[in-house]
């Protein structure tokens, strides 16, 4: 790479148009419909999924989103599609796409899927909501999945249409205290994780999913085109923020899911990785009839090379980074700072699968300097995911730093 490439970020500022002639390829970005709730706050944003996601804000720092998302509450507009698959043969086509069955997620429940190519190389992502008998939708992170569903449609009574959903997330061990305060019917304490169900906030009718992307305590809401976004969203601030809550990027849940091994479609696993080689093969059913991919992954290699990484006072960097003996042996796939942990957590894709947890390494770092590391499983605590669940309601009062390499 160009050094003057070095330490360069690409990011999209939002302008003020000037003059009477469009930027026609602004109409390409898609904004989420409460993006005005972040400008004040100097906002930067990526491209993902074909719409944005908010990188960077200025009211708070990487470390206080972290501390408010672990302690308190936050409000995220998030860039994840919606797509609706519908029609009698909408069962058919998703079987045909997922390597999960399809047919266990019933009304009321969402469900974690992938799709991958006919190689077993992995697409992307997302949240499967069976809406009705006939009609689900998918909550995808970045990649395109709308192709493949019509490239995979043909001779199938089904729609692919683009229902112009929505999604925000409001995580944090106070967020289902503040959904008591936002609807009449009282299901925080009763509706199960990946439940979704349809309620009324503000005199609307709105579906709301116990999900999130943090691994903490939370609920996602998804405005539809009927409902008044703005009303709603400006209720869901003004009334977290008499508990604390604030509005904020991908800082906020960056290092919880790193820690809770969330892997992040495009980064984590990529075309090149199969469900396997990357801790995903739990969700493959390969009892299940013809999926697209089941031929290449019944072949495949079944052993997983993706880890967690704790680094001994920095951060590692991104890309082909680990080392042992001087020799390379894997790539960094996600890094961070944990202020909980106190250390450098990242997950790590490795060339060969004899390496794992408890394998001390050396890590190039964004320093410029090498570090210590330790490779470790995931996650990196609440094995049993006991926060998400609202069965362990600790709240930390402090960090718990990691005890460091032992040997």
């Amino acid at each position: 790479m160009h050094k003057s490439l070095q330490n360069i970020r690409f990011s999209i500022k939002p302008q003020k148009d000037k003059g009477n002639r469009p930027v026609e390829l602004a109409r390409t970005m898609s904004i989420h419909p409460l993006t005005y709730q972040e400008l004040p706050f100097d906002p930067e944003y990526s491209h993902y999924a074909g719409r944005l996601t908010t990188e960077k804000l200025s009211n708070a720092s990487p470390d206080e989103q972290y501390w408010k998302t672990k302690k308190e509450i936050i409000l995220r507009h998030t860039g994840e599609h919606p797509y609706e698959i519908s029609g009698p043969d909408a069962l058919k086509l998703l079987q045909k796409i997922f390597p999960r069955d399809i047919s266990k997620v019933k009304k009321g429940r969402c469900s974690y899927q992938f799709a991958c190519y006919h190689d077993g190389g992995m697409i992307t992502d997302g949240l499967l909501l069976r809406i009705d008998e006939n009609c689900f939708w998918f909550a995808q992170a970045d990649g395109d999945l709308f192709s493949w569903y019509k490239a995979n449609s043909e001779g199938l009574d089904v729609k692919i249409t683009e229902p112009n959903v929505f999604v925000s997330q409001i995580q944090g061990p106070k967020s289902m205290e503040l959904l008591d305060q936002l609807i009449e019917e009282p299901i925080a304490n009763k509706w199960k994780y990946f439940d979704w169900v349809e309620i009324s906030m503000a005199g609307e009718k709105v579906i709301i999913s116990r999900t999130g992307f943090t691994n903490e305590l939370g609920w996602e809401i998804y405005f539809r085109p009927e409902n008044d976004a703005e009303k709603l969203g400006d209720l869901i601030l003004s009334e977290g923020a008499k508990m604390g809550m604030i509005i904020t990027a991908t800082p906020s849940f960056r290092g919880r899911r790193i820690e809770a091994g969330l892997l992040s479609a495009g980064q984590d696993f990529t075309s090149e990785t199969n469900p396997f080689s990357v801790g995903l093969g739990r969700f493959v059913d390969l009892e299940k009839n013809n999926f697209i991919g089941k031929k290449a992954l019944l072949n495949a290699d079944k052993k997983c090379r993706s880890w967690g990484i704790r680094v001994v006072d920095g951060i590692a960097k991104k890309g082909r980074s680990i080392k042992i003996n001087d020799q390379y042996i894997g790539k960094v796939t996600s890094s961070t700072w944990s202020p909980y942990q106190v250390c450098g957590v990242g997950i790590v894709l490795l060339d060969k699968s004899e390496i794992g947890p408890g394998t001390v390494v050396d890590v190039e770092c964004t320093d410029e300097k090498t570090h210590k590391a330790e490779l470790c499983k995931l996650p990196m605590y609440d094995p049993k995911g006991e926060i998400v669940r609202g069965i362990n309601k600790k709240i930390p009062t402090k960090p718990e730093p990691w005890v460091g390499i032992k040997s």
